[in-house]
């Protein structure tokens, strides 16, 4: 009898509780709730908290094995990826959107210096705010060179002769102490290099390294043959942040299989890691992401050093 008269007591409370609306779990706003759901999922092994990288690739241009950007976006998505970085690309000029939260833009495309105006604006944008910029091979050619020079430190003037075709390009190094260029030697590349440059009125240049123009039949018609020009720069200007802008310039890459190189591929991450005002060696020496819990790891194949 006392256990029923305690249910009794109990019943309308209970009843009571069933017809009240259930308090929500997740108090977050509907904005916010679509976005978590449109959010993509997590890479497995990705660094989130990495530099953002954007790669600005063109479609295949030369014969076979030269200026190919579309393999550089695909095989340099993965290398970023691997040491650390947060990348994006395309095979197009980037919006003001695209550059919104980028560290560093990687230019592999012949004649970036053409640029509709909404795209000039986006770059400006982009360096006022002390993005940085790597350029590779024939990127810094264009129509007005010395404008271009601006966002460089140097430039090309696309349809000049200009070029040694494929030569050996030997590096001085003259600057073996700057930290983009640790472990660089005076390597020799089978490749092209370019001698008509316009500098920069702006800024501060720093030369790496040096090539003796080889004496191609082009090279000899421009009068360049055997002379000394610069063939890896970094540069720097004021921009409207607290920092400076910053890029660097390689010359080569004609023959994409020199991108591969062991010393040409670090020297690339240390200028990608500078030109974003990060530690210069971040990404070469990162050793990727913790496992989650539970999830066996594979050793990565020991990666022997080559002998270029």
């Amino acid at each position: 009898m006392a256990r029923l008269r305690t249910f009794a007591r109990t019943l309308p409370v209970a009843l009571a509780l069933l017809a009240t609306p259930a308090i929500p779990q997740d108090a977050r706003s509907d904005a916010e709730i679509a976005a978590a759901l449109l959010r993509p999922p997590s890479i497995p092994g990705q660094n989130v908290d990495g530099m953002r990288v954007y790669l600005r690739a063109g479609l295949k241009t030369h014969f076979h094995g030269q200026h190919d950007y579309p393999q550089f976006l695909a095989d340099w998505s993965k290398i970023l990826t691997d040491h650390g970085a947060v990348v994006d690309g395309s095979l197009h000029a980037p919006s003001a959107a695209e550059l919104e939260n980028v560290d560093v833009l990687v230019i592999y495309k012949g004649d970036a210096g053409y640029m509709t105006p909404e795209e000039k604006a986006a770059l400006d944008a982009f360096v006022k705010r002390g993005g940085g910029i790597v350029s590779i091979h024939d990127a810094l050619c264009g129509p007005d060179p010395a404008e271009f020079a601006r966002y460089l430190g140097a430039a090309k003037k696309h349809g000049e002769i200009n070029f040694t075709l494929d030569a050996p390009v030997a590096y001085d190094i003259v600057a073996p102490l700057h930290p983009i260029m640790q472990g660089m030697t005076g390597i020799v590349l089978y490749d092209e290099a370019f001698y008509k440059l316009t500098w920069s009125g702006e800024g501060r240049v720093e030369v790496l390294a040096n090539a003796v123009i080889a004496d191609t039949p082009v090279a000899r018609q421009a009068g360049f043959a055997g002379q000394t020009v610069p063939q890896i720069w970094t540069y720097e200007r004021a921009s409207g942040s607290d920092r400076p802008a910053r890029a660097f310039a390689w010359m080569q890459g004609h023959n994409y299989e020199n991108l591969k190189n062991y010393q040409i591929e670090n020297m690339l991450l240390r200028a990608i890691a500078w030109a974003g005002h990060r530690p210069v060696n971040e990404l070469v020496d990162y050793e990727g992401a913790s496992p989650a819990p539970g999830v066996p790891v594979q050793a990565a194949p020991a990666r022997a050093p080559r002998r270029d």
